[in-house]
């Protein structure tokens, strides 16, 4: 769009260039509040988890209360106490701790462990390609709760004879991770293989880079917004995914707090005392939605293509 200046005497019309600012580009550089609101969550979540051990709370595995399953608000605990008169408060900030230490722990190592493989699948497009890729389908194909069950009987094995084995946090981390790792990766395959045929990779060979070079400094960059959006949802569904085994008895061996062990302790007084378990259930679930609503934000504003996935 051009302009021109009013014509002065002795002065010919200079043309102005007016730059066009794209509105859709501008709105996607603008994080909405409901980005604040989540990010800020996960700031104060994430915060009183790491900070748990120096807070003033009560011990959770501690018999705090008069009475078991004591109402919010009485006896000056804010949420009350659960059926062993345990500080329910108390119990949600390090239940929010091993919970997301868990589901970060084990998606980062699937993104590190998926993510490789996933760019040698999508820039091999050889038998090595193919193999990875059948690989990740066969493991997609298996439901992802039966594996990770099968995954924390198989590295439990008999409690007789795990002594000094690994502990239940750690076999949750694996069990997870290694669930998570095909869908993580078949993400990095498929953008991988987007942009491994623009013209800037096929540039870079010409000019004899390495295969590594084109991965790591190339094609990598452009990969991780892509990879930090399903990371994001990745991490929601672990934390959902250690309630649920913990539900089928496959979670962080009791008293620990976990989100996953609160709600199937809550199970028994649903009548009586339905708080018990709605607390944590509520906590997951404002997490859980805060994460998703930020792996939205990533992909609206990297512009991430789902039908490139």
């Amino acid at each position: 769009m051009t302009a021109t200046t009013p014509k002065a005497r002795g002065i010919e019309e200079v043309p102005l260039i007016v730059e066009q600012i794209d509105p859709e580009l501008e709105r996607r550089k603008r994080l909405p509040i409901g980005a604040w609101l989540a990010g800020g969550w996960m700031v104060l979540i994430m915060g009183a988890a790491l900070l748990a051990p120096v807070l003033p709370l009560n011990d959770p595995n501690a018999e705090v209360a008069s009475i078991p399953k004591l109402a919010p608000g009485q006896e000056g605990l804010i949420f009350g106490a659960d059926g062993n008169g345990r500080d329910m408060f108390a119990r949600l900030i390090f239940g929010a701790r091993v919970s997301l230490t868990i589901a970060f722990t084990a998606v980062i190592l699937a993104l590190i462990i998926g993510g490789l493989l996933g760019l040698l699948a999508g820039y091999y497009r050889n038998w090595i390609g193919n193999v990875l890729a059948s690989l990740f389908d066969i493991m997609l194909a298996i439901p992802a709760l039966v594996l990770a069950l099968a995954l924390v009987a198989v590295l439990k094995g008999n409690p007789a004879e795990n002594e000094g084995g690994l502990s239940g946090q750690v076999i949750l981390i694996i069990a997870i991770c290694i669930v998570s790792i095909p869908a993580l990766a078949r993400i990095t395959r498929a953008n991988t293989m987007a942009w491994s045929k623009r013209e800037f990779v096929t540039a870079a060979k010409a000019q004899g880079a390495t295969s590594g070079r084109i991965l790591f400094r190339e094609i990598l960059p452009n990969v991780l917004p892509a990879m930090a959006y399903i990371t994001l949802l990745g991490i929601a569904i672990a934390i959902v995914a250690e309630g649920g085994l913990a539900l089928l008895g496959a979670g962080v061996d009791p008293p620990t707090a976990t989100w996953g062990n609160m709600i199937d302790a809550g199970r028994q007084d649903m009548d009586e005392a339905p708080f018990i378990m709605f607390i944590p259930i509520g906590a997951m679930f404002i997490t859980v939605m805060a994460l998703n609503y930020l792996g939205d934000v990533v992909r609206t504003h990297f512009d991430v293509r789902e039908s490139a996935l």
